[in-house]
């Protein structure tokens, strides 16, 4: 009886790991939005996160946020404020 109870309280925590890889990128969008937020810069609803390979560096990721209203490049760092910058929709 202990192994179909141990087997019952696995199978939710399994399937609900299954499901969250596939919500990863909007969670993301939402992270990044909700941060450049709370730092006062207006991000209406996050559309797109991207990473940006060429600006990224270890323990610095670099990513390009497409909200709404405008587009961001975010430089994270751990444990400090984004590096927020305004991305010109011409350019």
């Amino acid at each position: 009886m202990m192994r179909f109870t141990g087997l019952a309280l696995a199978a939710p925590f399994a399937v609900g790991l299954a499901a969250s890889d596939g919500r990863t990128e909007e969670t993301l969008q939402g992270m990044l939005a909700t941060q450049l937020r709370a730092q006062g810069y207006p991000c209406d609803k996050p559309l797109k996160a991207e990473r940006d390979d060429k600006l990224s560096k270890p323990d610095n990721e670099a990513w390009t946020l497409t909200c709404s209203n405008a587009t961001y490049r975010v430089s994270r760092v751990p444990d400090l404020a984004a590096k927020v910058e305004k991305i010109d929709e011409g350019k």
